[in-house]
């Protein structure tokens, strides 16, 4: 027996990888292709699918920046605000959601109206807050859109509408329906001065909306793969009792049959736009 020991190899020590963690925000997944993509390079697209060209959604913000030329335009009609006349409650109170809302999406309601140029053209835009109670046209939507009609009426200007809507607010009832009788008619006014109003529907415009202001413009005109009609398709289907062809909903199909004069790509939509005015005249 040797008069030594022979130690053994002590065993390597397993380092485990510490990966750093990704930031938040980073990354951003398409909602038609489900591939991730870079947010920055989502962002420099305007929000538009690099792999699929889908359309993902913007607030009213984003798209008051896109289409008018002034960076920050003269916003109308802020102290607008809504109360709760029908003391509506389901799981929450209708004022309580109101306050969320107004935190969550920074707006006082559901829809903002500015007014400056589109390349050089002066008009008064009304963008759609979809984040706000997913758009829904309430009291003041309604009152507002009437009244940048009625601005745009006594400045000589066009009207633009932009919508993305669930529809009437359940929460006020009747109340909600009669705004699109008021916008109706303030847009008939906008007509008989011979004023161009131009509607943009985009994803999704539904319900009371599309059956009122939504489809009212000298021209519609909407992006590509939006959602648009007044009720979805399993009601339609189960009161038509037929099978319903595939994407009947989506933009390119309400083109191609009669119901939208243009389907037309972010980027491209304020140039279109430019154009259309001034084929109108303005």
């Amino acid at each position: 027996m040797p008069w030594f020991r022979k130690d053994k190899k002590p065993k390597p020590v397993r380092r485990e990888r510490v990966r750093s963690p990704v930031p938040e925000g980073l990354w951003s997944k398409c909602d038609g292709c489900k591939e991730a993509i870079y947010a920055r390079e989502l962002e420099r697209n305007l929000s538009v699918c690099p792999q699929c060209g889908y359309h993902n959604r913007l607030d009213a913000r984003q798209r008051i920046a896109l289409l008018i030329d002034d960076p920050e335009p003269r916003e109308l009609f802020t102290g607008l605000r809504s109360s709760d006349p029908l003391h509506f409650k389901d799981t929450k109170k209708y004022k309580d959601r109101l306050k969320r809302y107004q935190q969550v999406a920074g707006d006082r309601d559901a829809v903002v109206v500015v007014e400056g140029d589109l390349e050089g053209i002066p008009i008064v835009l009304a963008v759609m807050q979809y984040p706000f109670m997913g758009g829904s046209m309430g009291s003041v939507v309604g009152e507002k859109i009437t009244r940048a009609a009625e601005a745009a009426l006594a400045a000589r200007k066009p009207l633009l509408v932009v919508s993305a809507s669930g529809g009437a607010r359940m929460q006020e009832g009747v109340l909600s329906l009669m705004q699109m009788a008021k916008i109706s008619a303030a847009l008939a006014r906008l007509s008989a001065a011979r004023l161009p109003y131009l509607s943009i529907l985009t994803d999704p415009t539904t319900g009371g909306v599309t059956a009122s202001f939504a489809m009212l413009g000298d021209l519609n005109l909407a992006e590509p793969g939006a959602l648009i009609g007044f009720a979805g398709p399993r009601v339609i289907q189960q009161t038509i009792r037929q099978d319903l062809p595939e994407g009947f909903q989506r933009s390119e199909f309400l083109l191609e049959h009669g119901f939208l004069d243009f389907v037309v790509p972010r980027a491209e939509m304020k140039s279109r736009l430019a154009r259309c005015l001034r084929h109108l005249g303005a």
